[in-house]
C-alpha cells in the first residue's frame, strides 16, 4: 500500500536524522556549565515530551469530531497516535530519570511534573487496553474516544505543572513567554532534533493508520467470506 510504504521511508529518513541529532549534541553544542554532559539528553528529552503531550491532543481532537461525525478515519487516526504517543511518552520517562540522576541526585521524584506525565503514560496505556479489550467497532470508538478526550484534557497540566506546584522540574527554557534562554548554538541543535522528532511522529502515525486500515479491510473480507 503507497501510505504504508511512504510511512516506512519518513520514519527511516526520521530515525537517520535522529542519529545526526546525536552527533551535532556531542560534536558541535557547547557543553552547559552547570549540568555538563547530562544535559546533552535535553535534545532528546523535550522534543519527545513535547510529541507525547501533541500526540494526546490529537487523540483529543479526533475524539471530539468522531463523536459528533462517526467518521471511522478519525478514529483510526486517534488509534495511531495514541501508539506512538505512548512510545514517545515511553522515551521521556526513560531518559528523565538518566538526566535527573546527577543533576537532582536521585531518579525518580515525586515532583508535578513527573507525577502528571506518569499519569499521562498510564492514560495512554489504558486507551490502549480499552481498544484491545472491546471488540465491537462502533462501543471501542465511543469509550475510547471518551478517555482519549479526559487525556486532552490533563496535558495542559503537564505544561502548567512547574508554575502551579512548588517542584524541583526547571522552568521551561523554550517554550515560555518571551524569547527562549538558550544561545543560538544550543537553541538550533534543539529545533533540529524537535523537527526530526516530528518527523518520527509522523511516518510512524501513517504507518500505523495504514496498518489498521489493512486490518479493517482483511477483517471485512474474511466476515464476508465467512456469510
Amino acid at each position: 500500500m503507497r501510505m504504508l510504504r511512504a510511512g516506512r521511508w519518513i520514519t527511516v529518513v526520521g530515525l537517520v536524522l535522529l542519529a545526526g541529532v546525536y552527533v551535532r549534541a556531542l560534536a558541535y553544542t557547547p557543553v552547559e556549565q552547570s549540568q555538563g554532559l547530562a544535559q546533552k539528553i535535553f535534545y532528546l528529552h523535550v522534543p519527545a515530551a513535547i510529541w507525547a503531550e501533541l500526540a494526546m491532543v490529537f487523540v483529543g481532537l479526533a475524539s471530539v469530531f468522531y463523536l459528533f461525525t462517526k467518521d471511522p478515519r478519525l478514529d483510526r487516526f486517534a488509534a495511531a497516535s495514541a501508539e506512538v504517543g505512548t512510545v514517545f511518552c515511553a522515551i521521556v520517562l526513560t531518559t528523565g530519570p538518566i538526566w535527573g540522576k546527577p543533576i537532582w541526585g536521585t531518579w525518580w521524584t515525586w515532583d508535578a511534573r513527573l507525577t502528571f506525565t506518569l499519569f499521562l503514560f498510564l492514560l495512554y496505556v489504558g486507551y490502549l487496553l480499552l481498544r484491545g479489550a472491546v471488540t465491537d467497532p462502533a462501543a471501542r470508538a465511543r469509550f475510547a474516544a471518551v478517555l482519549g478526550i479526559c487525556g486532552m484534557c490533563e496535558v495542559p497540566f503537564i505544561h502548567l505543572s512547574v508554575y502551579m506546584f512548588p517542584t524541583l522540574h526547571p522552568m521551561p527554557i523554550v517554550l515560555k513567554p518571551g524569547a527562549p534562554s538558550l544561545p543560538w548554538s544550543m537553541l538550533s541543535t534543539w529545533l533540529f532534533s524537535l523537527g526530526v522528532f516530528t518527523l518520527l511522529y509522523v511516518g510512524f502515525v501513517v504507518q500505523r493508520y495504514a496498518l489498521s486500515y489493512l486490518r479493517e479491510q482483511l477483517e471485512a473480507v474474511g466476515e464476508v467470506g465467512h456469510a
